[in-house]
């Protein structure tokens, strides 16, 4: 059962579970217990697994290892300590653990300084040790020979050492198992093969205490399972297809999570985000930059890519030439070396660093010493990840946790305005948890057979003692233990062997053969290896891309490399064949695989928020109101209330406001194409989804390829007019998303890339062999010819069935995705369609992001400032034809766009009006002479036409013009013709 612990326990009652050297150590050094301790502390003392939620700085760490201490040195001064780990931590960082073992053995230290002052104990000989992928030969032998008492080791190196022959012996009897940082975990596959270790740990000892260690998380329960597991009701017995019966361990709560207090702010480097030239916004973000840097001691900027961090540094250095030095801030990311992050991170500790930005490697809990401000450029993504970020600075347990969000477009504002609200409000979002990892499982199964013989059910129950396989289907279970007994003879043909035996009437399976334990030993871990992509026109190499990005192109892609767009035709092993492309606009920006996803319920709050605005406008609030809900609503100051709400004015004036429980599907055309928006606020990876069913729906009906771009606020499908996208989207059924998805990622670089990271896992494809250690190109090589091998086996053999769920689950978010549709099945979810001439302003964004990496980032923002004055023109003139038949009172709104266009109606119209002109003219097929002589006249001129425009002109006018013509460009031409 889970539950949460409110108790308090008092310094006194505390003080007596200590023994006097610990208490009087701990009361000189922390003076008293810190919330986290007075709810923790005495759970841990009796036994009880327990998770603890507290941001960094709280105390959390030291609340899981007093008793542990206390414990180890009573033993120690009574002559009771014995050679066997008493306590196995582990983290998914190497560096945390070295953070770890440092701040354990001063403790140690200072404690055997008491004792032996106050006892006369010479010393206490209680270890603490470190192992890992870095430890070395010699200190594992003497490992063997004195076991540490607290063993501090990463995932990987603990499944390695509960199949080691004789260090297994010291794990016999742990009585304490603490994961730190477990919210990192429970998210990814290193945590599901960390779950399926810690129950292999359960039962090799009996019974340990769980310690969880989490920074802030949701939902708590289900990490509290994650960590507990499950136990069997009926002695872990299955038999044929007939399930173990599970039920969920004890496991109590200790959330303190908003125990600090937080200052956190969205703030705009410029009052006007939309109308500032672009090279005013840069020089006033960095401007603001500098500002916060040097009014703080310490800063840590966290941007959300790569080559983000490092543009911030340049720029700083470039800028502030005096302030910024190599000395004094510095770039940290996973693309640098360990032995610059680790100096950086020393330097950090002592307080000699300025300013670190980063990525996202330091958002986990090292000990970067103290920082007193956070900044981050651009929206964090998630509510978590904002308050794990921003909980860096204040690394004190009184101190404030003080982040600026710093925001340049109004998308970003909108974002971070509703994140900010969740984050003072405590709505975090959910953490997805992958379960059933059929090459996890797998890889695991080995494991314990190169250990032991094991019952067939003993087994099964074993594996469903883990959160992440309670629900683990016993035909899977079987297919895989089947898989790696070898009885796919094909699989022979491409070096696949089997590495255990299986004996089905004997219900027991064992070790096959003397090489499965080197060959576990040394392709153990979850973490796939990446490595550059070599790109190809012919045999002529032209540059390299990330493997990540590889996975998200699809044949007919156009992308930029090195200045020049390229169409991807195919990829072999780790090359990548193109052709060359002039024209066409790159249909995935290059930055696409490096940026982090908006959570799907931040997505949900924003739609909500949107909903909320959308039902003002239409019930006629006027401006006052709505921009009070907004301060209200959102905590924001009046210089992002006025943006916000000019933003949502132009949406409604221009059509309509899309929400959590209404997509507009717009429908808009230019010169590249026709194209159709789905404005779907659910997030990018639900999104995914969707645009890949719409996708392969409209190429199975209409024998057509599409271009597609997603985001986190919709995407869109660019295709001929023969397609009826909207037809294709209205055939989705939610019973039927996740097979058509499954067919439209089938053929797809996704799917091959994802193919080969489970069959590395699942040890079909090794990367190491006798010493021997395979190129990742030449893996993708094998896996691919695997592919087909398995294909032809069963479209569902296990390994082949496990990419397809990682693809759709972990990737993407199919389940969600199924949620909209029975949203709009059920008609919570209304679904309108809009014709536009210019696309609305919440689809700007979406629609010029393949062009980031053709347009500079001055030319990005004027083509945004050019798009939002054409928005505006055109709603001018529908406002114009309304107010002229009496429909609207001119008054109804505080933008007065008269007087907009009474200070810039030439520059704005000509502007809006030749760029609809171009694109109908394409249309019809006008001669270039005329359509010269037209954009001529549309932007003020009026001499020296030639005869044959004029002429032209005058028969467009008095005949009937076609309708394809743009509406509002044939009305100017009869109101001006005159002039001619």
């Amino acid at each position: 059962m889970i539950t949460y612990i409110d108790k308090e326990w008092t310094d006194k009652e505390l003080n007596k579970i200590l023994c006097d050297p610990v208490e009087k150590w701990f009361k000189n050094k922390y003076g008293k217990f810190c919330k986290t301790q007075r709810r923790g502390l005495m759970n841990i003392q009796s036994r009880k697994n327990t998770l603890i939620s507290a941001p960094t700085g709280s105390g959390k760490t030291m609340t899981a290892f007093l008793s542990i201490l206390n414990e180890l040195t009573d033993n120690a001064m009574k002559g009771n300590l014995k050679d066997k780990i008493y306590c196995v931590y582990s983290s998914p960082l190497k560096a945390l653990n070295r953070d770890i073992q440092f701040n354990l053995t001063e403790p140690l230290k200072e404690i055997e300084e008491i004792v032996r002052e106050d006892y006369g104990i010479d010393k206490l000989g209680i270890r603490v040790l470190v192992r890992s992928g870095d430890t070395t030969a010699k200190e594992k032998a003497q490992m063997l020979k004195e076991p540490p008492h607290i063993l501090i080791t990463t995932p990987e190196s603990l499944a390695i050492v509960l199949s080691s022959i004789k260090f297994k012996e010291h794990l016999t009897d742990v009585d304490w198992l603490i994961i730190d940082e477990i919210h990192s975990l429970a998210e990814n596959k290193r945590g599901v093969h960390m779950s399926l270790s810690v129950e292999r740990l359960e039962r090799l000892c009996g019974h340990m205490t769980r310690i969880g260690l989490s920074a802030t998380i949701s939902p708590l329960m289900e990490i509290g399972r994650y960590l507990a597991g499950y136990k069997s009701v009926d002695n872990g017995r299955a038999s044929g297809n007939i399930s173990t019966s599970m039920e969920e361990r004890d496991c109590d709560i200790v959330d303190v999570k908003f125990i600090k207090e937080m200052d956190l702010k969205v703030v705009s480097p410029v009052d006007n985000i939309i109308n500032v030239k672009f090279n005013v916004i840069q020089s006033k973000t960095f401007e603001l930059l500098h500002k916060y840097i040097q009014d703080h001691r310490t800063t840590i900027i966290f941007t959300n890519t790569r080559s983000g961090t490092e543009r911030v540094v340049d720029s700083l250095k470039d800028l502030y030439p005096k302030d910024y030095s190599e000395e004094n801030i510095g770039a940290h990311h996973g693309s640098l070396s360990k032995e610059y992050r680790e100096t950086l991170e020393g330097r950090l500790r002592e307080g000699k660093m300025k300013c670190v930005v980063s990525s996202t490697s330091l958002e986990l809990g090292i000990d970067i010493g103290f920082v007193d401000l956070v900044i981050l450029l651009g929206s964090p993504k998630s509510v978590a990840r904002a308050l794990q970020r921003t909980g860096r600075s204040g690394h004190q347990i009184k101190s404030v946790s003080k982040g600026r969000i710093i925001v340049t477009d109004r998308d970003d504002l909108v974002e971070c305005s509703v994140l900010l609200k969740c984050a003072m409000e405590h709505k975090i979002d959910r953490i997805h948890i992958p379960r059933n990892c059929l090459d996890v499982l797998t890889q695991h199964i080995v494991g314990i057979a190169v250990d032991q013989k094991i019952s067939i059910d003993d087994l099964y129950g074993l594996i469903r003692s883990s959160y992440c396989f309670r629900n683990l289907e016993y035909n899977d279970f079987m297919e895989v233990l089947r898989f790696l007994a070898g009885e796919y003879v094909s699989l022979e043909e491409r070096h696949i062997y089997a590495k255990i035996w299986l004996d089905e009437e004997e219900r027991m399976i064992g070790r096959r053969g003397r090489m499965s334990r080197v060959i576990y030993m040394t392709n153990i871990g979850t973490i796939p290896e990446q490595t550059g992509i070599i790109v190809k026109i012919a045999n002529q190499p032209i540059g390299t891309i990330e493997e990540d990005f590889l996975e998200k192109l699809k044949p007919g892609d156009i992308f930029v490399l090195g200045g020049s767009t390229y169409e991807f035709r195919y990829a072999k092993g780790q090359v990548a064949y193109v052709n060359t492309t002039v024209g066409r606009p790159p249909t995935v920006p290059s930055w696409y695989s490096e940026m982090l996803p908006l959570s799907y319920d931040l997505a949900c709050e924003i739609g909500k928020f949107r909903r909320l605005m959308s039902g003002r406008f239409c019930q006629d609030h006027n401006p006052s109101e709505i921009k009070k809900f907004i301060n209200e609503y959102l905590y924001v100051d009046e210089r992002a209330v006025n943006a916000i709400y000019q933003y949502f004015r132009e949406q409604f004036d221009y059509r309509t406001i899309p929400s959590d429980r209404r997509i507009i599907i717009e429908h808009y055309t230019d010169d590249k194409g026709r194209y159709v928006i789905f404005h779907s606020m659910f997030g990018r990876r639900v999104n995914d989804v969707l645009s890949r069913a719409v996708a392969f729906a409209v190429s199975r009906r209409f024998h057509r390829d599409v271009d597609m771009g997603i985001n986190d606020n919709g995407f869109y499908i660019r295709a001929d007019s023969k397609a009826d996208i909207l037809s294709a989207f209205r055939m989705l059924r939610s019973d039927e998303l996740r097979k058509v998805v499954e067919n439209a990622v089938d053929k797809t670089e996704t799917l091959k890339r994802r193919f080969r990271h489970c069959a590395s896992r699942a040890l079909m494809i090794l990367r190491s062999y006798k010493g021997h250690t395979k190129w990742v190109g030449r893996r993708q090589v094998d896996s691919m010819i695997l592919l087909s091998a398995v294909r032809r086996i069963s479209q569902d053999f296990v390994i082949l069935k496990e990419a397809r769920r990682e693809v759709l689950e972990d990737l993407m978010d199919v389940n969600n995705a199924i949620n909209v549709l029975k949203g709009i099945e059920d008609d919570v979810i209304k679904v309108e369609e809009i014709f536009t001439n210019v696309p609305s302003p919440f689809a700007f964004n979406l629609l010029i992001q393949g062009n980031t990496d053709i347009l500079k980032m001055e030319d990005k923002h004027d083509f945004l400032k050019r798009m939002h004055r054409m928005v505006l023109a055109k709603i001018y003139l529908e406002k114009s034809k309304e107010s002229s038949h009496g429909k609207i009172d001119s008054n109804h709104d505080t933008f007065d766009y008269d007087e907009y266009f009474d200070n810039e109606l030439d520059d704005i119209g000509s502007e809006y009006l030749i760029e609809k002109f171009s694109v109908t003219a394409r249309k019809v097929g006008l001669d270039a002479m005329n359509v010269h002589e037209g954009r001529r006249f549309l932007s003020g001129e009026r001499d020296g036409f030639k005869d044959g425009f004029i002429n032209w002109l005058k028969g467009l006018i008095d005949g009937d013009a076609p309708e394809i013509w743009d509406e509002d460009v044939i009305k100017y031409f009869k109101d001006h013709a005159g002039e001619l």
